[in-house]
């Protein structure tokens, strides 16, 4: 049985592939257009889904979309009804735009395939899932637990905001769910705002801001008093009641009310590129202790509810790996699975399944592992592909027949403080590059996290860098007794590896206390002295294992520093012709694709016409 799913329309959108219940292929749209968050339908992920499975349009069993937009629709007309005259701005954008095309979305999904091959339209089944069963499907299907709690949490689907299910074989059985307006991911998203990032692409610049937020001040308690008392109302199940004076995402054209908030925190909204103070800082991580808390209340009435110890996360804010590593270390749950591409992108999979578990009523087989294949299901390149790109640009490069010495030949190009750009094997579907879209580095090099943002990312500088470790290794460095495949866990640095911090560490001026060299990894060790991990195993990705175990032997160290492949406000590459334009573009000094490598300083002069720095918007 083969199916099709699609997420499109919102942003983040994305197609996934499954043929009996094995999941083949999954890509974001984003990848292949070059625009971030490309909401438009996935045409080039279709076709790339349906190449990988070799199969036609007419070959599938069905094609399911990751919502129900008639739901999204009543939840639209209800809440500018509700809230009339307010948002009479907002409905004049929105509505039209809905009755033109989304309404009618039956009908756009069938001419958008007709566009990637032809077909019979007739014999097409296209069928809708809620979201949240989607996201839920997601999660559940893939992983490696018989039954479990699953907790959705996001922005908002058709009407919910936060879900509880209990998985189990292959049903999913909805419990509870939380509805709109109130939401823990548009509260988060309302901070994101007001702190001078974007909505849908800032929330992670939120969560790694709040750890330069002083623990224990008067102004985060002040700041989390005034969340707790006046803005959200918490429940003891989790659930939220947000206070209607302080938002206006329901019926208006930004997130909040920006004088209003001023009155409540003390401070204007910061524009993006402003110079981020201490107050920022505080505010950011107050507004993550809150959510923390809230998902922590959420897990254990999902656990209270279900029986279940063994929990699932999907959803927006499941990508808060923070909080996550935070369920894991005080043992709130006995094991944790959380969907790698937990946004609306991992929807096109959930979709996917759900169909195929539910809908077509199919037995699930558990895998040994799970089954996202280490989250490598986008598109690789032969080496013919590469030489084609090397035409192009007449790019210098040396080929090297044998793995083994390459990988020698890298680790020590890392080891003496190089910036390698590595490029291997199959795309990774969700957020994180995962060891084969990624830029690396050395961990222990004390101004690698400067070089990487500034030099090579075009980023603030604040941005912390995720360690690639060997799976065996990971106790060795940090305190964690799980694995952490897809770099959704935070845990902390060990004590060993720790460097003792001033006595006026707190006091010191933010970008001072930035750059105070707090470990013996500190490329990687976050200011509260805390990593956000992928570990790296030898079954998922042995070329990527590779290149750290010898990194290892050469330095003693068994990790690198991962950062995705791109610059600021690109998505992460995909091609070979993706890697080199960003090679050229930056100050990365070894470019490696496959056996090829490229040498920053070999290659023709880079005379580029377009101001890419403009086309990729600042996210």
């Amino acid at each position: 049985m083969n199916i099709l799913g699609i997420s499109a329309f919102y942003h983040d959108s994305a197609a996934a592939i499954i043929i009996d219940g094995k999941v083949i292929a999954a890509a974001q749209e984003e990848r292949f257009t070059r625009k971030k968050q490309d909401e438009s339908f996935p045409v080039n992920a279709v076709r790339y889904c349906l190449d990988e499975a070799a199969l036609h349009i007419d070959q599938l069993d069905a094609v399911v979309f990751y919502d129900k937009p008639m739901l999204k629709f009543e939840r639209l007309l209800e809440t500018y009804y509700a809230f009339s005259p307010r948002g009479i701005a907002s409905f004049i954008i929105a509505i039209p735009v809905w009755l033109k095309e989304k309404v009618f979305l039956k009908k756009i999904i069938a001419d958008k395939l007709s566009e990637i091959e032809p077909y019979n339209k007739k014999k097409l089944k296209l069928l809708f899932t809620e979201h949240h069963l989607s996201h839920a499907a997601s999660a559940f299907y893939p992983s490696t637990f018989p039954k479990a709690a699953i907790l959705t949490v996001d922005g908002v689907g058709e009407w919910a905001t936060a879900s509880i299910c209990y998985g189990e074989g292959k049903k999913i059985q909805l419990l509870k769910e939380m509805k709109f307006p109130h939401s823990l991911g548009l509260l988060y998203s309302a901070f994101t705002y007001y702190l001078g990032f974007r909505v849908n692409s800032g929330e992670y610049k939120l969560m790694g801001l709040a750890p330069y937020g002083i623990p224990g001040s008067e102004q985060v308690e002040t700041y989390v008093k005034i969340i707790r008392n006046q803005v959200i109302e918490i429940k003891e199940d989790g659930s939220v009641w947000l206070n209607p004076e302080f938002f206006s995402y329901a019926t208006g054209l930004r997130m909040v009310p920006d004088k209003r908030w001023e009155k409540l925190f003390g401070f204007k909204k910061r524009l993006p590129e402003e110079t981020i103070e201490q107050h920022h800082c505080d505010l950011a991580f107050a507004i993550q202790l809150v959510t923390e808390e809230i998902m922590l209340k959420m897990v254990q009435h999902a656990k209270e509810i279900t029986g279940c110890d063994t929990v699932c996360l999907a959803g927006g804010v499941a990508l808060n790996c923070v909080a996550n590593g935070k369920l894991l270390a005080n043992r709130t749950v006995k094991d944790l699975y959380v969907q790698p591409a937990s946004g609306d992108a991992g929807g096109a999979l959930g979709a996917a399944l759900a169909a195929y578990h539910i809908y077509f009523d199919r037995e699930r087989v558990i895998e040994e592992g799970d089954a996202m294949s280490g989250s490598y299901l986008g598109p690789s390149y032969t080496d013919h592909e590469v030489k084609r790109m090397v035409g192009v640009y007449g790019a210098q490069y040396k080929y090297y027949e044998s793995f083994d010495e390459l990988a020698v030949k890298v680790a020590g190009l890392l080891a003496d403080g190089n910036v390698v750009g590595w490029v291997q094997g199959r795309m990774e579907f969700g957020p994180r590059a995962l060891g084969n879209r990624s830029i690396l580095g050395d961990a222990r090099n004390r101004d690698m996290q400067k070089k990487l943002n500034l030099k090579i990312k075009y980023r603030e500088s604040f941005r912390p860098f995720a360690p690639s470790v060997l799976a065996e290794d990971n106790g060795r460095y940090f305190d964690i007794e799980t694995s952490s495949p897809y770099m959704l866990l935070v845990a902390p640095v060990k004590e060993q590896w720790q460097k003792k911090l001033p006595d006026n560490y707190y006091q010191l001026p933010l970008m001072e206390r930035l750059y105070v060299e707090r470990s013996e990894i500190p490329a990687i060790t976050h200011i509260d002295m805390s990593a956000r991990i992928q570990t790296v195993h030898r079954d998922t990705n042995p070329r990527y294992w590779q290149l750290i175990n010898e990194f290892k032997k050469l330095t003693g160290i068994g990790l690198v520093v991962n950062t995705s492949f791109n610059v600021r406000g690109e998505p992460i590459i995909c091609s070979p012709d993706d890697a080199y334009r960003c090679f050229m573009r930056t100050e990365m000094d070894y470019l490696v694709i496959n056996n090829f490598l490229f040498v920053k300083e070999q290659q023709p002069a880079w005379n580029e016409k377009d101001n890419w720095k403009e086309e990729f918007k600042p996210d």
